[in-house]
């Protein structure tokens, strides 16, 4: 459903239990640019040690229903709420145990639809969540418009917990909040490669970094040398002049791999055999390529050699 077909807009708000959600969601619905005249329902799928005052939620418009299992969180059951409460909006704490991918592929009323969708994350416990139930965390933070962190510290590995999320969800929004729930310059946003050599050199296991940061910063690369090493991935079409030189990546919140890489632009590349290694020397810029849809970094080869593969060929982010 398009956005302009939506009645009634649903902002989820997911995490794991004691990540945040209750307590974000209590402070959000009492701020002056969240407020309407019409009804908004908050349902509950959860509860966790803060709780929700109904009587003080009522003065903002908002009705509090709680949905204890999944066997109840049902389209009839939704349908229920609808006519009982006319909301405007939902606002729904979502507990990602019950699956947010087949909350995603649910039919809902007619008129409802995802606008928005949150993630909160313990940055105590983040590192636990995320190698101990990965394919849960990867469904909430994959299509997520935004994941916070809070609770965080310097001391935490704030940098892996970003690229990991980024390798799997490339244009969702990553904060990370305090102790004092303040979002502060905690994150050190370095690389472990000279970005001012005359030829960036980038290690077999930099490689990952190399990818997101590219990708978020390429004011930082565009006219730039890049060196680098990748397995090729090569364009369906015919005799096309380009190819991608990448690496197989697994995160830290994905059982799943993925192939994560940009478009190399050469002459040679019809002739370059498809799965094979190669010794990228390349010029950054920034254009538009169809494959990509859009803008977005590709490589101008100044040369490209045959190569062994790294020693350890997937790309790890912890």
């Amino acid at each position: 459903m398009n956005e302009e077909e939506v009645r009634v807009p649903i902002y989820l708000i997911t995490g794991f239990l004691e990540s945040g959600k209750t307590t974000f969601i209590n402070f959000t619905v009492r701020q002056d640019y969240f407020q309407i005249q019409e009804p908004t329902l908050l349902i509950a799928c959860e509860e966790g040690e803060e709780e929700y005052d109904e009587e003080e939620l009522a003065v903002y418009n908002t009705k509090v229903e709680m949905i204890d299992s999944k066997e109840e969180f049902t389209l009839d059951k939704l349908k229920e709420l609808e006519e009982k409460h006319h909301p405007d909006r939902i606002v729904m704490e979502f507990n990602p145990l019950w699956s947010v991918k087949e909350l995603e592929e649910m039919e809902l009323p007619e008129g409802w639809g995802i606008v928005q969708q949150i993630v909160c994350v313990d940055g105590t416990t983040a590192q636990v969540y995320m190698n101990n139930m990965k394919s849960l965390f990867v469904e909430m933070v994959k299509n997520a418009d935004l994941i916070m962190f809070n609770r965080c510290d310097e001391s935490m590995p704030l940098a892996n917990f970003r690229r990991s999320i980024k390798v799997v969800n490339p244009g969702g929004e990553i904060v990370f909040e305090d102790k004092n729930r303040e979002i502060t310059d905690i994150f050190e946003d370095s690389v472990p490669y000279d970005l001012e050599a005359d030829v960036i050199e980038i290690e077999d296991v930099d490689y990952g970094i190399f990818y997101v940061d590219l990708g978020e910063h390429p004011e930082r690369y565009v006219d730039k040398t890049v060196h680098f090493k990748g397995m090729v991935l090569k364009s369906k079409e015919a005799g096309a002049e380009y190819f991608v030189p990448g690496r197989t990546a697994m995160t830290c919140c994905a059982d799943d791999t993925a192939f994560i890489g940009y478009i190399c632009l050469s002459k040679n590349a019809p002739k370059i055999p498809m799965g094979s290694w190669v010794d990228v020397i390349a010029k950054v810029t920034w254009q538009y390529m169809e494959p990509y849809g859009d803008k977005g970094p590709v490589f101008q080869a100044i040369s490209i050699k045959s190569t062994t593969p790294p020693e350890a060929e997937l790309v790890y982010f912890n």
